[in-house]
């Protein structure tokens, strides 16, 4: 293990190895979606100490000992969830309660998390953009839909990233610029396509807001506007509840900002929905 091989070897380190000893230990689940240049920048040192950091653990490289890092950090997370599956199994009664408890428990959480700045930011950011990017991969999929759905009720020119190809998703962003806004949501296990999507955003100069778990996501490392919510999972699922109302306060504070044009909208869009008999109640018609 190399949490148990840092230990062993924290006496013998030099003082830039035990910062980075120090670092990884305190954000294991986010140590290995950095890059060698990254993870020395983020503390302070060279990425040429980095890479005799790794091989002094006996390690070949650098590439070597982040393959080593994600697979124990894989294990964890699997086996934390073992573990809430086992409480539940042995409770089974408690199962409904336990997991509202344990959702409301995050939104409370998320209220001391969440930056108000940041959040303010974002509002100002998506309202001026050209153009709004949003992508989240696997879990986060339905996080990204649901905001892409209000979005464009709210705004034109708005683009869910609906691939889980990165080739596709590069293809996607092709036109992105200065004057757009990608929103990156990501939680543990980060997804690896929307960090390379939030990397090429900032590579094109791109506003990039991120809607993530913590200060120390891998998120943070491209977004300069960080929204953050607690998604502490029960057992196999992510709890994404938190996530959800900050997405839910977005939208609200979008149409806070520009509601007579989103009253507007809304109204075409009312009339549209009547026509078509989107909803159960509008094919009904008088005397049946």
């Amino acid at each position: 293990m190399i949490e148990e091989s840092i230990k062993d070897n924290y006496n013998n380190m030099s003082k830039g190895q035990r910062k980075i000893a120090d670092f990884i230990m305190d954000h294991m689940e986010t140590a290995p979606f950095l890059t060698a240049a990254k993870l020395g920048d983020s503390c302070g040192t060279s990425e040429s100490t980095v890479v005799r950091f790794a091989m002094m653990l006996g390690f070949d490289g650098y590439a070597d000992f982040q393959q080593e890092l994600a697979d124990q950090v894989k294990t964890k997370l699997t086996n934390k969830a073992e573990i809430k599956t086992s409480h539940y199994r042995e409770n089974k009664n408690d199962i409904l309660k336990g997991v509202l408890v344990a959702d409301a428990q995050n939104i409370v959480d998320t209220i001391h998390l969440v930056d108000e700045s940041a959040y303010e930011r974002a509002l100002e950011l998506i309202k001026k953009a050209r153009h709004v990017y949003i992508v989240g991969i696997r879990t986060c999929a339905p996080l990204a839909s649901y905001l892409g759905f209000y979005l464009n009720m709210i705004r034109q020119d708005v683009k869910v990233i609906n691939s889980m190809n990165i080739s596709e998703i590069y293809e996607q962003l092709f036109w992105l610029n200065s004057e757009d806004v990608l929103i990156g949501i990501s939680f543990p296990r980060y997804s690896m396509r929307t960090l390379k999507a939030m990397e090429y955003g900032s590579e094109k100069k791109a506003c990039l807001i991120s809607i993530t778990d913590s200060e120390y996501s891998p998120m943070n490392m491209y977004s300069s506007c960080n929204l953050w919510a607690k998604s502490d999972m029960v057992t196999i699922a992510d709890s994404l509840v938190a996530p959800m109302s900050i997405i839910n306060a977005l939208v609200v504070g979008l149409y806070i900002k520009n509601e007579d044009e989103v009253k507007k909208n809304l109204g075409k869009m009312e009339n549209l929905w009547n026509d078509l008999q989107t909803y159960s109640g509008d094919e009904m018609t008088d005397g049946g």
